[in-house]
C-alpha cells in the first residue's frame, strides 16, 4: 500500500494503473461505513485509493475542524488490512496552497438544508472532491447514503462538469439500537448516546406512515418531530422530504424523494437519512472499524410495511424489505450515477 502525501505522488501511482480504480473520499477516523465503501470498491474495481484529508473549506468558522477525530496511524493499520492499494493523505497546503482562490459551486442544491444550516459547506465539499478526482482520476467513486444530500451534490457536479467518474451510493452501516455509524458519535457522552437512536426512530414513524399510504410531506415531516419531541434533549435543526434529485421540499411524495432531519444532542450535530424509491436495506452490525467484512446482504428496491414501533422496526430490518436507501448493505448493485462524461 503506497501512502502519498504530495499530488504527484498520487498522479504517479495512478499512472502506473493499467484497470480501473475504486475511490473513496473520507476525511478519516475510519469506521464500519467507511470500510464497507472500501469493501465494495475493492469487489468493483482493479485497484483501490482512499483519500484521507480533513477538509477545512466544508467547516464553518464556530464548527469542529479543529477538534474534528483523527487518527491517521490507526487508519493506515485499517486500510492496509482491506488491501487499499493507495492512501493519499496530503496536508492542508499542498490541497489548498498559498495563494489558492477557485472554488466550485452548484448553486440552489447546495444552498438548501446542509447548506443553509452550515453556509458554504457544499462549496467546500465541491472544490475538494472536485480536486480529488483530478488527482486520483478514478471510474468510480463511492460515497454513503447517511449524508444524502452531499450525495445529490456529487452527482450534480459530475454531471454539470461531465467529469467521468460513476458516483455509487451505498446503504449506511448501523449499530444494533439504529443509530447510523459516524466518526462524530464520538463526541456523545454516555447519556446522548443512549438517546441518539431517537433519530432513526423518528425516521422510521415517517417510513411506517408512507408504506401504510400516507403521501402528504407535512404529515411525514411532523411525525418526525413529533417522536423527537419525546426526548428534550435533542434539538431539530430540520426536518425533510425533498426531491431526490433536486432537494426541494415536497408537498406530495409522488416521486422518489429523501426523508432527513439533522439535530443536536449537546454540542454534537448529528443527520440521518433514507430514501424513498432507491436501494438497499441497511445493516445492522456495529460501527467499530474492526468489524468482519459482511457476506450476502442483498441490496434491492423493497417494498414491505414498517411497523410503527422503533423496536419490532429494528427487528423486522435485519431479515425484511424496505425503501431506505442508506449506508453499509452489501450484495447486489448499489445505486448508481454516472457523470455524463463517461
Amino acid at each position: 500500500m503506497l501512502v502519498a502525501e504530495r499530488i504527484e505522488q498520487a498522479r504517479a501511482w495512478r499512472g502506473r494503473i493499467t484497470g480501473s480504480v475504486g475511490f473513496v473520499p473520507t476525511m478519516g477516523y475510519l469506521h464500519a461505513g467507511h470500510l464497507e465503501l472500501v469493501r465494495r470498491a475493492r469487489r468493483e474495481n482493479d485497484a483501490v485509493a482512499v483519500s484521507i484529508f480533513v477538509n477545512p473549506l466544508q467547516f464553518g468558522p464556530d464548527e469542529d475542524f479543529a477538534r474534528y477525530p483523527r487518527d491517521l496511524e490507526r487508519d493506515l493499520r485499517l486500510l492496509r488490512d482491506e488491501r487499499v492499494d493507495l492512501v493519499f493523505a496530503p496536508g492542508v497546503e499542498e490541497i489548498y496552497p498559498p495563494g489558492f482562490a477557485t472554488a466550485v459551486d452548484v448553486g440552489p442544491i447546495g444552498q438548501r438544508l446542509e447548506g443553509a444550516s452550515r453556509p458554504g459547506h457544499f462549496r467546500g465539499v465541491a472544490t475538494v472532491v472536485t480536486k480529488l478526482f483530478m488527482i486520483v482520476q478514478p471510474q468510480r467513486a463511492y460515497f454513503g447514503w447517511k449524508d444524502a444530500q452531499q450525495v445529490v451534490v456529487i452527482r450534480k457536479l459530475v454531471a454539470d462538469l461531465a467529469i467521468p467518474v460513476e458516483i455509487v451510493a451505498v446503504p449506511t452501516v448501523r449499530e444494533e439500537d439504529g443509530l447510523a455509524c459516524s466518526s462524530r458519535n464520538v463526541y456523545l457522552s454516555p447519556e446522548e448516546r443512549r438517546v441518539a437512536p431517537a433519530l432513526y426512530a423518528a425516521l422510521a414513524r415517517a417510513r411506517a406512515l408512507w408504506q401504510e399510504g400516507e403521501r402528504d410531506a407535512e404529515t411525514l415531516r411532523q411525525a418526525v418531530r413529533t417522536s423527537l419531541a419525546k426526548e428534550p434533549q435533542i434539538r431539530l435543526d430540520y426536518v425533510s422530504v425533498a426531491d431526490a434529485a433536486t432537494m426541494e421540499e415536497l408537498a406530495v411524495v409522488d416521486r422518489p424523494a429523501i426523508l432527513s432531519l439533522a439535530a443536536w444532542l449537546g454540542a454534537t450535530r448529528l443527520i440521518d437519512a433514507g430514501r424513498r424509491g432507491g436501494a438497499g436495506a441497511p445493516a445492522y452490525r456495529g460501527c467499530a472499524a474492526t468489524s468482519p467484512a459482511p457476506r450476502g446482504h442483498a441490496a434491492t428496491l423493497l417494498r414491505t410495511s414498517w411497523p410503527s414501533s422503533a423496536a419490532s422496526g429494528l427487528r423486522a430490518l435485519r431479515s425484511r424489505r424496505c425503501w431506505c436507501a442508506c449506508r453499509g448493505s452489501t450484495g447486489s448493485a448499489p445505486d448508481r450515477t454516472r457523470g455524463s462524461g463517461a
